[in-house]
């Protein structure tokens, strides 16, 4: 079976049945999903009805299960990201989801009320940008791991061959995974970011590629998934590759990004920064153990860049990283710990060079991927800096597009492309898409994790720290804090559902979504919102009397504080807490 998916679908729509048509050249596949029995079968041209409703779809994401009944989710739109090695790359942009049932007078008010709320989940997860895919190549691998497989894995399914952690429609191929003939029906999906660039640097063209690659597992947003889980699984963990092609040699650099790999937790309460809390009871070492085996068996050495402060809150979350690096003693790990926030205090944004220099003779050991225009493997990369602030985004971001240009600067020299004694900093043009396009996978990850655009991006993009860079980052900062606070636990659920952490059970007599919302979470903060405003209203439309102007500013100030410190001083009872997962499984 060669490694390749349909790339050409038309669905035809029967009350009984959803027949999929393969309508690739030479293609005579139908898959048929029976819409009583749920069965999946594989069937031929001549056996789709003439009367249907036909439409053409660009990809099946998968099948779920909510109250009403499964549910066919199908790709109706994409867009194209680029071509490298020959192969197109996708993003999918718009998706339907089409119900099995012809009706839902089976279900009572509850059900349907609750079936909708499932809806909305699941199309909340589908409207988050990122969602990426090839029918021809295998995203989900780098470049190394793709050139040491052999002739067998080369001919097995897109599916069947794909890193699971990285395939977010996993759970929703379950049915199709189960039948080898369907395979081609299966389109494994990458969420993170993808942007590809035709580049030229002294009359040279060549391809330059920016990977990011989400796990699925223990997935989900900022608060609610922090730390590891009893597997080992990080939060937020992102494996970032950035790939240059150029006259057919092909070289590629990779770094990964997740959440510090011990039991603890950051609970929402309305405070800006909630305390982190390292678990007490938990066998730290055993999950840190299970991570870290791991991720040698996949990447090989681990250059641990540990970017969080060393002092305040997340002090212990420094000092507790270094204890469980020297207690596990392995010479496959170290350990570097660099405080961003003091070594970068005033704006001393150029203070990162002490880092890239601390870590640079390491960097040349751990190399990178280089393989020739004749399939030669010329270099491999021996390891990976695993990188991580508190929330993985801003700071991490900021370090891996330096360690990713110095890997670049001596890819590019290597190739040839660049000239002995020239430096990447001096290609206007090259550097400005460099520049722009690791600010935009800062900004794709950051809104996939903590619901806004990253923070520091003005240094990404330009180099340099800028005023109005602090102002960008204390705005996206409040909507961090709204959404965090009053929409993430809604988001989480969706994660949860769409990835299967949460199976909808028709048949259970109390719906998880009923939990009554006490009358203060949406009294209050609506009254302080109301109050806030009115104060605002006030100063701007001051009339000719500024004793009346000063007495609404103090009523409506006074409101609005006071209104402010009962929820404060009652955090929890106004945070939306996701509702589907049982809290040890979140923590």
């Amino acid at each position: 079976m060669a490694a390749t998916a349909y790339e050409r679908l038309k669905l035809h729509i029967t009350p009984e049945k959803f027949y999929v048509e393969a309508c690739d050249d030479g293609a005579d596949d139908v898959l048929t999903i029976d819409r009583v029995s749920t069965e999946v079968t594989l069937a031929v041209k001549k056996d789709v009805p003439t009367s249907t409703i036909t439409r053409p779809i660009f990809g099946i994401l998968g099948t779920i299960h909510l109250v009403a009944g499964n549910y066919l989710i199908v790709i109706t739109k994409k867009t194209k990201v680029g071509e490298f090695f020959n192969h197109v790359i996708w993003k999918a942009t718009e998706f339907d989801i089409l119900s099995y049932k012809k009706t839902m007078l089976h279900l009572t008010d509850i059900q349907l009320q609750d079936n909708k709320t499932f809806l909305a989940m699941l199309n909340h997860v589908l409207s988050t940008d990122g969602f990426y895919f090839s029918t021809t190549y295998d995203l989900t691998h780098t470049l190394q791991r793709l050139s040491n497989t052999s002739p067998e894995f080369q001919e097995m399914s897109l599916l069947e061959r794909a890193d699971q952690r990285f395939v977010w429609n996993g759970h929703l191929l379950r049915e199709l995974s189960a039948q080898l003939e369907v395979h081609r029906f299966a389109l494994p999906v990458l969420h993170g970011f993808i942007t590809m660039h035709s580049c030229s640097i002294n009359g040279k063209y060549f391809d330059w590629i920016l990977i990011s690659r989400r796990s699925c597992f223990r997935a989900g947003v900022r608060y609610y998934v922090r730390g590891i889980d009893s597997e080992g699984h990080a939060a937020n963990f992102v494996e970032t590759e950035q790939i240059v092609h150029y006259n057919g040699s092909k070289a590629s650099f990779v770094q990964t990004r997740g959440s510090i790999p011990v039991f603890w937790s950051q609970r929402p309460n309305l405070k800006y920064k909630p305390l982190p809390q390292i678990n007490k009871v938990a066998n730290h070492m055993d999950g840190f153990q299970r991570h870290f085996d791991s991720q040698v068996i996949i990447y090989g050495k681990q250059i641990i860049i540990n970017l969080v402060n060393q002092k305040g809150s997340e002090k212990p979350l420094e000092q507790t990283f270094a204890t469980m690096v020297s207690s596990l003693g392995s010479g496959m790990i170290r350990y570097i710990a660099f405080d961003f926030h003091k070594e970068c205090k005033n704006m001393r944004w150029d203070r990162l060079s002490v880092l890239l220099d601390q870590v640079a003779e390491m960097q040349d050991e751990l190399s990178y991927f280089l393989v020739d225009s004749t399939g030669k493997v010329v270099t491999n990369q021996e390891g990976v800096f695993r990188s991580n602030c508190m929330d993985c985004l801003d700071r991490t971001n900021v370090i891996q597009s330096l360690l990713a240009r110095r890997s670049l600067q001596a890819q590019l020299q290597r190739l040839g492309v660049l000239h002995v004694g020239q430096k990447i900093e001096e290609q206007d043009e090259f550097e400005k898409i460099y520049k722009n396009a690791w600010a935009d996978n800062a900004n794709a990850c950051a809104k996939q994790y903590a619901g806004t655009g990253a923070l520091k991006t003005d240094f990404t993009r330009t180099g340099k720290r800028t005023q109005l860079g602090l102002i960008m980052d204390g705005w996206n900062s409040l909507i961090r804090y709204y959404k965090n606070n009053f929409s993430d636990g809604f988001r989480q659920d969706s994660i949860d559902l769409f990835l299967g952490n949460y199976s909808v059970d028709e048949l259970e007599s109390h719906s998880p979504l009923s939990v009554p919302r006490d009358w203060k979470f949406l009294a209050l903060p609506i009254i302080m919102v109301v109050a806030f405003s009115m104060c605002i209203i006030c100063l701007l439309m001051a009339g000719d009397t500024w004793t009346e102007t000063l007495a609404y500013v103090l009523f409506w100030g006074v409101a609005s504080i006071g209104t402010f410190f009962i929820i404060l001083y009652n955090g929890k009872d106004f945070v939306d807490a996701p509702r589907l997962v049982q809290k040890e499984k979140i923590d």
